[in-house]
């Protein structure tokens, strides 16, 4: 007899997100995170003595807001803290551009570097708003069956093909141009200042192994205007760093009437018949189940957790070929002070710095960048976002100290020389260096640094090789082809084994949509049986 209805590993926020729907939905929960917190790559460290940052992801995806609302979130101690720049773009000659939630303000601040520029940009972010609208509702969405999709399915493309169709030629044909394109070729159509150009151009490359003149890459920039209507990702914080947000979950989770265990790691998922049954743990417990849920990568799920011979040799393959070798690192900091940043020209420190801080002034800089990692090794000249979370939540730092979060690309997970053990040293010490170009005083405010590495994301965190988004997001692992064509619903080929993670449709970064779309598909079958 089965003890839970459902087990669930890994305590990530999807993992989070998807027991709290289960549980809400009658079904008896257990979550089993093998850290001793929950969280996974949403998560708050001190890596000095009193100082408290935001360990891998610095800013939510956005959090889907009907995930908010439904879980509650807010009264279970859940608070965003939005900067009005989403992003600041430092360049090396000096000179600093700001993207702001407004498109005037970033018309106005254009104007003084390309009046023709500041004439695009209004345009630009409309037509983006206009197509994310479009595109908005298939987040949320079960991708449908490709072999033999159900009516309810296609009643839903049915309803964004209404759309598509009321976009008006102009922004349908940039929509089915733009798909398939080279972010590097979509922005000079509307830019030409350089830095303009690389700073939008970077939303198409984050956490990809790609560069910006890789095919495909203006897919980003669509699915980010699918998020919240922009091509520039925003800058959303949680307050108390992004632990704060699985605790939220699991105050949400527990009182739905989850049980959280921390410390206990899943070895194996029994599969008795065709049908996942129970799951062992580390210590030799196991426990049975009547589904189990996966918020772990495919490639983890489906080639460690899953006996191989469970699989048909065909798709044990093709999971084989799922594209998921990362290529970013991260470094955190704690400072004594606020950096200086001479491309601010005297400006609000604070409030120019409050939002995601770019560094790759160029296209050439970026796609550089990128070359240094397809042949295995670390950039000398990385791009880089960063974040000072503490300029707007100062509980992370003692009075008047700051700590900096450093979204590093590139940093291959193979490298050609040596090992991650032997050069994560020289590797914080390049960024840091790279860094000083843009903050001369930063070394002399460093007090404590964390240096985390593709394979620290892999042994650490349990992503499998070191990828943030557990696995590329590129057009033939998107929407029905994510993870694989035939096995984008969540369900796999196991009988009640499911996924919930980031390597389910709609992808990466802190939204709790993976979670989400998971748990209504669960739900579905469980009402079957």
């Amino acid at each position: 007899m089965a003890t839970q209805d459902i087990i669930i590993i890994g305590g990530g926020h999807n993992g989070l997100v998807a027991a709290c729907y289960l549980a809400k939905a009658g079904l008896k929960t257990l979550v089993l995170e093998r850290r001793e917190v929950v969280g996974g790559g949403a998560a708050t460290e001190e890596i000095h003595p009193g100082f408290r940052c935001s360990t891998l992801a610095h800013a939510a995806g956005p959090l889907f807001p009907d995930v908010v609302k439904d879980l509650n979130l807010a009264r279970h101690g859940l608070e965003t803290i939005n900067s009005e720049i989403r992003v600041l773009a430092l360049a090396p000659n000096g000179r600093s551009l700001a993207i702001y939630n407004d498109e005037a303000r970033t018309a106005a601040e254009l104007e003084k570097i390309s009046p023709r520029d500041a004439k695009s940009y209004p345009e630009f972010a409309a037509s983006f708003a206009r197509i994310g609208s479009v595109l908005s509702p298939l987040l949320r969405m079960t991708p449908p069956s490709i072999e033999k999709p159900a009516r309810g399915e296609l009643w839903n493309l049915g309803r964004v093909g209404l759309s598509f169709r009321g976009l008006g030629k102009k922004d349908a044909y940039r929509l089915l141009r733009w798909g398939p394109m080279a972010v590097a070729d979509l922005v000079p159509e509307w830019f030409e200042t350089e830095l303009l150009r690389a700073t939008i151009a970077a939303r198409g490359i984050f956490g990809a192994f790609a560069g910006p003149w890789s095919a495909g890459t203006s897919t980003g920039l669509l699915w980010q205007a699918a998020m919240d209507g922009h091509a520039v990702s925003p800058a959303s914080f949680i307050k108390g760093g992004m632990g704060a947000l699985p605790a939220a979950l699991a105050k949400a989770a527990t009182e739905a009437g989850v049980e959280i265990r921390t410390e206990a790691e899943v070895k194996r998922v029994l599969v008795v018949e065709g049908k996942a049954s129970k799951v062992v743990l580390k210590s030799g417990e196991e426990i049975p189940a009547r589904a189990v849920v996966s918020n772990a990568d495919p490639r983890t799920t489906l080639m460690r957790l899953v006996d191989p011979l469970d699989l048909d040799p065909d798709f044990l393959m093709k999971i084989r070929n799922f594209r998921a070798v990362g290529s970013a690192g991260k470094i955190n900091l704690a400072l004594s002070g606020l950096p200086s940043f001479p491309a601010l020209n005297g400006g609000d420190a604070k409030t120019r710095l409050s939002g995601r801080i770019h560094i790759g002034p160029d296209i050439d800089y970026l796609e550089r960048a990128f070359d240094a990692s397809k042949y295995g090794d670390c950039s000398p000249s990385p791009y880089m976002d960063i974040a000072i979370p503490s300029l707007m939540d100062p509980s992370l730092a003692p009075q008047g100290a700051h700590v900096m979060s450093i979204h590093v690309q590139f940093a291959p997970y193979n490298l050609k020389t040596g090992d991650w053990n032997s050069r994560r040293e020289e590797f914080g010490d390049t960024v840091i260096n790279c860094l000083t170009e843009s903050a001369p005083n930063l070394k002399e405010l460093i007090v404590g640094r964390q240096i985390i590495t593709p394979l620290d994301l892999e042994q650490t965190y349990g992503l499998s090789g070191g990828h943030i988004m557990h696995g590329e997001q590129t057009l033939d692992q998107f929407f029905a082809f994510r993870p694989l064509i035939g096995w984008a619903q969540y369900r796999t080929p196991i009988n009640g084994l499911y996924l919930c993670g980031a390597g389910t449709h709609p992808g990466g970064g802190v939204t709790g949509g993976p979670g989400a779309n998971a748990a209504r598909e669960i739900i579905k079958d469980f009402r079957k049986k």
